[in-house]
């Protein structure tokens, strides 16, 4: 089992900068897929960023590239979001997801654990 916390979400104007943090317990994740996902309220899940075991592949969503970086420290068992030029159009609740696999996945459905979720809202 792996266990996922998000941390690092909170309230920002429109252009500002926010850093999610996602922390891993229970197993090393530096053999799984990790992802960031966002949910706003009335719509569903959507994928936002992935990256590989290894931390050579990544992926964007098109809404986010450019602007948005995942990146992992496997020591610290951590993956991470670096949200900047942030729009209110990003205002959701953000999921960390671990998938046993080596390569980005954009589907739900190849993750098998989630985090609780953190809140990020963008102001205009």
């Amino acid at each position: 089992q792996v266990q996922l916390v998000e941390s690092g979400g909170g309230l920002v104007q429109a252009g500002g900068s926010l850093r999610l943090s996602c922390a891993a317990s229970g197993r090393p994740i530096k053999l799984y897929a990790m992802s960031w996902f966002r949910q706003a309220p009335g719509k569903e899940r959507e994928f936002v960023a992935a990256i590989g075991w290894s931390g050579g592949g990544t992926d964007y969503a098109d809404s986010v590239k450019g602007r948005l970086t995942i990146s992992r420290d496997n020591a610290k068992n951590t993956v991470y979001l670096q949200m900047n030029s942030l729009e209110p159009e990003d205002t959701a609740v953000y999921f960390c997801a671990a998938a046993l696999l080596a390569g980005p996945q954009r589907s739900v459905k190849a993750y098998s654990y989630w985090g609780q979720g953190t809140q990020v809202t963008v102001s205009s």
